[in-house]
């Protein structure tokens, strides 16, 4: 009789684990926010396109990589000016201050998808992978499904 007691406490003890197991997964899911994903279509032979989006995490975070099977390289870029020349280059991660929404727009902070394995038509969904790392250095995937939009479309038109 004690031994089924025992194993009645070891099974539901389990089981609370698993539930809080479970629930701390989903906090972890719920603590950064992606909206208005979209990707720029391609138009012929193009190989590259961008990728916007806005981000909002619930505590201070850092997009730390992205990735897409979409392309064969994947990069988060920034466009800077540099004496009267927009510049755009590569940088390793971007901050996701706690309450603020960070956005990935034209001709500024955005995701580069490069040596596209087939062209980007308006309307195709685009699967992207962002990696974020918490303070303790736990990274988290976000997977995100960007809509393609005209090659004339900009964030204020979305």
């Amino acid at each position: 009789m004690k031994l089924k007691l025992k194993l009645k406490k070891i099974v539901a003890q389990a089981i609370a684990a698993a539930a809080i197991t479970a629930a701390m997964s989903i906090t972890a899911h719920a603590q950064v926010a992606v909206k208005d994903a979209w990707v720029r279509a391609t138009v012929g032979p193009q190989k590259v396109t961008g990728a916007f989006m806005q981000i909002t995490s619930t505590q201070d975070t850092k997009l730390v990589a992205v990735q897409s099977d979409a392309a064969k390289k994947v990069e988060l870029h920034t466009m800077e000016m540099d004496k009267d020349v927009m510049r755009m280059r590569e940088i390793a991660s971007l901050d996701l201050p706690a309450g603020k929404t960070v956005e990935l727009k034209p001709g500024s902070y955005h995701i580069m998808l490069i040596d596209l394995v087939k062209p980007v038509k308006e309307g195709d969904t685009v699967a992207v992978t962002l990696v974020v790392e918490n303070k303790d250095k736990k990274r988290e995937n976000i997977e995100v499904k960007a809509t393609a939009k005209s090659l004339t479309a900009s964030a204020h038109k979305m």
